[in-house]
């Protein structure tokens, strides 16, 4: 197959970048816990107008083009995968080796693999980067999506290579544990569960699912206060208090990533560089934990999702020789916090 190349221009911290595509061969290398390419059975694909369709009898690989090299850009590819019986469900396995374009902000923008389930339209995930493998996948029906898409810049390697596998039996579902009405739960027991609802509303439904309507207006109704001697009608309203607003400023005050500044030498741990700014804002996690779980007694804060992102800053460095400085922008990677919790110490230890 003849090779198409294709050029462009991005920009990127204020710098222009060319841009070209080879489409080349594909192959796939697994990891140690793959079975051999020759074991594994791909039959009955199909190509629509804009996906291939593949009937699953048996195991199989799905792999981005020239895997485990660097994919080409400017490609959209989707894989509809059919079980062969309505009662079977498909698993997708990621080979350990993955790696697309970083994501930005945190978002997979640019290029990345997709999982999603056909029926609904439901999203399973979506991944980029390299910094954590995808977890297996497992399709609620007897299909299952799969796109990968790439755009004109900055392509990865070595992309990503999965093995989907036929369960031909529905795995049976837990029984759901009795519920235990929330007037008979224990003191400790109900403080936990209500914390752990956002709104006034959903409290009230946990606590009367039948009647929380008719709760909420009882706690409204006019009540008659006694002042001295004189009796007065009295009505709370809804506006003067938004319990609701008052838990979520906790929230947004509690355990959440916030800007804290660090030096770039010491995150970096280079001391033969000076760079400027010397100082940069990163997202950490930050605040208290003083709505942690009642059974919990050493609470902290900790990263539940990092990511990380790069910086462009001047950075200086002393000439072989002692002929001067020698003068670069340079990119940096630094560590974020997207996302937080409150963990207990000895769950983390």
């Amino acid at each position: 197959m003849n090779n198409s190349v294709k050029c462009g221009l991005r920009v990127k911290n204020d710098s222009l970048f060319l841009s070209e595509k080879h489409v080349g061969s594909q192959h796939c290398v697994l990891g140690a816990h793959f079975p051999s390419l020759e074991k594994l059975q791909v039959k009955g694909v199909h190509e629509s107008q804009h996906e291939k369709v593949l009937s699953v009898t048996g195991d199989g690989i799905i792999q981005s083009p020239d895997f485990p090299n660097t994919y080409p850009r400017n490609t959209v590819i989707a894989w509809r995968l059919v079980a062969v019986t309505e009662s079977s469900r498909i698993q997708l396995t990621f080979d350990p080796h993955f790696g697309l374009e970083d994501a930005e902000d945190g978002i997979c923008k640019y290029d990345y693999v997709e999982v999603k389930e056909p029926v609904g339209g439901i999203v399973l995930g979506r991944w980029c980067g390299s910094q954590m493998v995808p977890g297996p996948q497992v399709s609620k029906g007897n299909q299952i999506l799969i796109r990968f898409v790439s755009d004109e810049y900055f392509p990865s390697d070595p992309g990503f290579c999965i093995r989907y596998t036929l369960l031909h039996q529905r795995q049976s579902e837990p029984e759901a544990p009795a519920v235990i009405p929330a007037w008979m739960q224990s003191v400790d027991v109900l403080s936990e569960a209500v914390a752990g609802f956002s709104t006034m509303e959903e409290v009230m439904k946990y606590l009367e699912p039948d009647r929380w309507q008719v709760d909420m207006e009882d706690l409204y109704k006019p009540t008659w206060q006694v002042l001295g001697k004189s009796f007065f009608h009295q009505k709370k309203s809804r506006g003067v208090v938004d319990l609701n607003l008052l838990r979520e400023e906790v929230r947004l005050y509690s355990c959440t990533p916030r800007n804290f500044s660090v030096s770039l030498r010491e995150e970096l741990k280079r001391t033969d560089a000076i760079f400027w700014p010397s100082c940069l804002l990163v997202k950490r996690c930050g605040g208290n934990c003083a709505c942690c779980s009642f059974n919990c007694y050493d609470c902290q804060c900790s990263p539940t999702k990092v990511a990380k992102k790069y910086h462009e800053v001047l950075m200086l460095k002393h000439r072989a020789g002692g002929r001067g400085l020698q003068k670069t922008l340079t990119d940096v990677p630094l560590e974020h916090h997207e996302e937080c919790s409150c963990v207990c110490k000895n769950d983390s230890d």
